[in-house]
């Protein structure tokens, strides 16, 4: 998967693929679909919900430029996977699930992983967690309408935002960075994720 699918594709940041390499994909996944756990590909999770595609997963930790000292937030847990990631890349890591049944089940896999020092929260992940607020670095697992205010505003000064912004069947994923002149975005690759649900994003 590293060698194939990530820095065969342009991942170039060794903290994130050797962050890839460690985290145990397969625990991440139903067992119905262990057999497919590092194919290039998202997979389903339940809830009409997916674990990311490995590459999406390394994309969007790349494109955050973690050192290891940030506080994160990942909005949309699903199973788990990308939170695992970014806790072998930061030193705190939130992570926020609308479903409650997936919530339990990512805690689960991340204890079972040995990251149970990733706080799990059931909630609306569009509005993101002001009471742990603010954070160095979100990454949402989600497509958003437009740029997440709520998420935006939780962020220290030259925090960072990865999220896929577009409509429900396609959108690019976006580096938005806290400035004191406001937003300042980059856009990256063209992505594909399960709607961001919520007061901040998409109906049901």
């Amino acid at each position: 998967m590293v060698e194939e699918q990530l820095r065969a594709r342009d991942i170039v940041d060794e903290r994130v693929l050797a962050a890839m390499e460690r985290v145990p994909r397969e625990l991440f996944v139903p067992s119905g679909e262990r057999r497919r756990a590092y194919a290039d590909a998202a997979l389903p999770i339940g809830h009409d919900q997916t674990i990311s595609q490995p590459y999406m997963v390394a994309r969007i930790c790349e494109i955050l430029g973690l050192t290891g000292r940030e506080r994160v937030l990942d909005v949309g847990t699903g199973s788990g996977y990308q939170a695992a990631v970014l806790a072998e890349l930061a030193e705190d890591v939130h992570t926020i699930e609308r479903i409650p049944e997936l919530a339990e089940q990512a805690r689960e896999n991340l204890a079972a992983a040995g990251y149970d020092q990733v706080e799990v929260h059931v909630g609306d992940g569009s509005l993101g967690l002001p009471g742990h607020a603010p954070f160095d670095a979100i990454a949402v697992a989600a497509a958003a309408p437009g740029q997440p205010q709520e998420l935006y505003d939780q962020l220290e000064p030259r925090g960072r935002l990865a999220v896929p912004v577009g409509g429900r069947w396609g959108q690019r994923l976006e580096l938005i960075v806290r400035s004191p002149e406001g937003p300042a975005v980059v856009r990256s690759v063209p992505c594909r994720f399960v709607p961001l649900v919520g007061e901040g994003g998409f109906d049901e």
